[in-house]
């Protein structure tokens, strides 16, 4: 059985994750203890709120040696929403500095005439790696739901995997990078789409 720990440091719905990682038949551990995560198939890093409470969080816990640790095990790492921003180096949202694991920085949307922030809802994300594993089964273009106001900006414009538009703004949606896969939408509440996503991601994890 495949064994997904989902860590916890009380900045995520753990478990709308978790009882998506169930249907794909997958077991999820909701955990911060380091040897849960270090004997783990593969970890998820969700999240909701703030980058610079996310990160007093994760120090708090001890979870970033942890962390760091499992991605250079080369194993499956999927950080969703805020999970996906802190592996950037610094937001304009804060002042903490991030995990530092992917180049780049998180961004606010520019205000438009008309744009709703957050960017809250369905969405359509055009895949920019479309043969990489964590879309198999899934077409070039589909919808996910969304709740942000802040995007990555990767230094390395070849690890975004997925771009979506909001008002005039087309930002990152997905990234991904030997063992670590990112999204800014919730696949836990995308529906089929968002399954198939989990599922692909647990499946890179049996191999």
């Amino acid at each position: 059985m495949t064994i997904v720990a989902i860590i916890d440091y009380d900045m995520g719905n753990l478990h709308s994750v978790a009882k998506g990682i169930e249907k794909t038949g997958a077991t999820p551990i909701i955990t911060h203890s380091p040897k849960d995560i270090a004997a783990a198939d593969a970890v998820i890093l969700p999240g909701v709120g703030s980058f610079d409470p996310a990160m007093l969080h994760l120090q708090e816990r001890d979870l970033i040696p942890p962390i760091l640790d499992f991605v250079k095990s080369g194993k499956p790492f999927l950080g969703i929403c805020l999970g996906m921003q802190i592996l950037f180096h610094s937001s304009e949202e804060g002042k903490q500095r991030g995990l530092g694991i992917i180049p780049g920085v998180v961004k606010r949307f520019q205000s438009e005439p008309g744009l709703t922030i957050p960017h809250m809802g369905w969405n359509t994300i055009e895949l920019t790696q479309s043969d990489h594993p964590l879309w198999y089964n899934l077409p070039p273009r589909f919808y996910v739901y969304f709740v942000h106001s802040y995007f990555v900006s990767p230094l390395n414009p070849q690890v975004v995997a997925a771009r979506v538009t909001h008002g005039s703004q087309t930002v990152t949606a997905a990234i991904a990078h030997e063992n670590i896969m990112a999204v800014q939408f919730h696949p836990e509440k995308s529906a089929n789409s968002g399954l198939q996503i989990l599922s692909n991601f647990v499946r890179l994890a049996s191999k």
